[in-house]
């Protein structure tokens, strides 16, 4: 099998494996919960996106692709980290701005994230050499799609019950 094909394999397995558990498992405990408290585990999982910045260390993926997609990725990714992370202290600290933030962190998450697979389809990036970041691609990245999907879901959920 060709890499490019194994890398897609691999990225939709990853996503059909999260969301198996996040229907099976995760969803029906985050259901139960408070909604504040509900979203801090999902934002947790975008706080290791700093992890992006990697692309921009020297020697660690081929060289070959181009510096703009790599600084794209890597400050996107450095940028959603950051929001996750301030999100997650607001809705602790029952901040009144901590939803609207929770919108703009989830919502320049995903731009980034949809942004980024443009740049992979373009550039057909599985056929560089990725060395680890293979796995960021190919396991992380479908984890990320997931939260942001139950993040959203949550979100609008909670504007329909508040009537807004």
């Amino acid at each position: 099998m060709e890499d490019t094909a194994i890398f897609w394999m691999q990225l939709l397995v990853s996503c059909v494996v999260f969301a198996i558990v996040t229907a099976w498992y995760v969803w029906p405990l985050l259901t139960r919960m408070p909604r504040n408290s509900a979203f801090v585990p999902l934002l947790w999982v975008h706080v290791p996106r700093y992890v992006g910045m990697t692309l921009l260390v020297t020697g660690m993926v081929d060289p070959k692709l181009p510096r703009e997609f790599l600084s794209g990725a890597a400050y996107g990714d450095l940028v959603a980290a950051a929001l996750a992370l301030v999100s997650i202290f607001a809705l602790r600290s029952s901040w009144r701005f901590a939803i609207p933030l929770v919108w703009v962190t989830n919502t320049w998450g995903f731009v980034d994230l949809l942004n980024g697979v443009r740049g992979v389809l373009q550039l057909n990036v599985p056929s560089f050499n990725l060395a680890t970041f293979w796995y960021v691609y190919t396991f992380y990245a479908p984890l990320v799609v997931v939260s942001h999907l139950m993040i959203f879901r949550l979100l609008v959920a909670g504007r329909r019950a508040s009537g807004q």
